[in-house]
């Protein structure tokens, strides 16, 4: 047996710290190597920390609730199988990716790469690892579509289903992404209570929030450009789509459409479908559409990211869609399903509201707000009728992109929604 230095492992998302979730065991017990030690919420996602050795826990160092650093130590664990050098801090850089990561240090690539092997040599998180084990799948033999093969949880999904993987998209000149988080769970109870006040922590997802929030705000100029469209076609098409999408169990909202139609808008005006790389005073267009939806629930803010939203079908859009709103709720979207968009929508619809200025996702350069769609009175071919209107908002960063360009987004946005027909010819 050797005291072996268990540390707070680098997920290989760049983050620094983690606040710890929950614990998977106690002090006196027993794991296995690969059992799952702790969860840790990041700035994007919760992540699971699978313990690197087999032995018994002897000592705790972080308690539920608390922030710890990379590389710190979170437990002592009396190991078996271990050397007393490598118990005594080799694991220090160990990441829970198990190969991709600091490959400069010889000792830290030998235990990196171990567990690899024993789990069939692949670069997976362990929230995609325990998705194969629930879907029966052998991990080993999907071939993942991530950065220098990564197998993601689209990759397992599409293996179980008996599906081809799809090559990730060539992203050479793609700025840093931003680093959007995940939903986290909300803060139970408040630090501390004086008379009539709570003062609760500024952790974990809120904090980067509101990170994101100032740093957007502070680097691109807003400008919101605001809206109506007369959408009651659309809402005709949608009810029969509806019913031929209950036929294959699939659930058709409206964002489907905002999507295609958002594409369709980019591709005729690109400059909207990109970012400024500031420290190289380059815009850097994209060629691909990798649409980001921001949604508030009930436990914070979640983006997750439909990358290739070009490519897929008004159906697969959907099923997409439902998909990770469901696993966002139960925070068990993987890290690099929340990152790497394009461009950003945010719907508010569903609460009611009409406009609001988005904030921009950051070195995006422009989301689109969609707000409620409500029945009102205008002047239809003349006459006054009730027509369906949707409310929508574009903020713009200023800097590379001029109102008049905006403008003639939001004209092209307007031209496919209100006549859908058009739209259905883009697909």
């Amino acid at each position: 047996m050797a005291a072996y230095q268990f540390k707070l492992p680098d997920v290989g998302e760049g983050i620094h710290e983690g606040e710890i979730v929950k614990l998977h065991v106690k002090e006196g017990d027993r794991i296995q190597e690969f059992d799952i030690f702790a969860e840790v919420q990041t700035d994007k996602a919760v992540v699971e920390i699978p313990s690197p050795v087999t032995g018994v826990v002897k000592e705790i160092k972080v308690k539920e609730g608390e922030i710890a650093l990379v590389h710190s130590t979170i437990a002592v664990i009396d190991a078996e199988g271990v050397a007393e050098e490598e118990a005594a801090g080799e694991q220090a850089a160990e990441s829970v990716e198990t190969k991709e990561e600091k490959p400069a240090e010889a000792k830290q690539e030998a235990q990196a790469e171990a567990p690899a092997a024993k789990r069939g040599n692949v670069s997976a998180m362990p929230s995609v690892r325990k998705l194969a084990r629930e879907l029966g799948v052998d991990i080993t033999q999907v071939t993942g579509s991530g950065k220098n093969g990564r197998i993601l949880a689209e990759d397992v999904k599409r293996f179980a289903e008996g599906g081809a993987v799809q090559p990730a998209t060539e992203q050479k000149t793609e700025a840093p992404a931003p680093e959007v988080p995940a939903a986290a769970p909300a803060q139970k109870t408040p630090i501390e209570t004086t008379g009539n006040e709570e003062r609760i922590p500024l952790k974990g997802i809120r904090r980067t929030i509101a990170t994101r929030m100032v740093e957007s705000k502070h680097t691109a100029p807003h400008v919101t450009l605001m809206d109506e469209f007369d959408v009651t076609e659309l809402i005709e098409l949608r009810k029969w789509g509806k019913s031929v999408a209950q036929e294959r169990n699939i659930k058709l909202t409206y964002l489907p459409f905002f999507i295609k139609a958002v594409v369709a808008a980019l591709r005729e005006f690109p400059t909207l479908n990109a970012s400024i790389d500031d420290e190289k005073q380059e815009i850097v267009i994209k060629h691909y559409y990798h649409i980001g939806l921001a949604t508030a629930t009930d436990n914070g803010l979640m983006v997750p990211v439909i990358r290739d939203a070009d490519r897929k079908s008004m159906f697969d859009l959907a099923k997409e869609i439902a998909d990770k709103a469901a696993r966002g709720r139960e925070m068990k979207l993987d890290p690099s399903e929340l990152k790497g968009s394009t461009f950003t929508i945010s719907s508010l619809g569903g609460f009611g509201g009409e406009f609001f200025t988005p904030i921009i996702n950051y070195p995006e350069v422009a989301i689109l707000g969609i707000g409620a769609i409500k029945e009102k009175p205008v002047v239809h071919n003349g006459e006054i009728a009730v027509r369906s209107i949707l409310h929508v908002s574009l903020s713009f960063d200023h800097r590379l992109i001029d109102g008049d360009v905006a403008a003639r987004f939001i004209g092209r946005l307007k031209q496919v929604l209100e006549s859908p027909k058009l739209l259905m010819m883009e697909m």
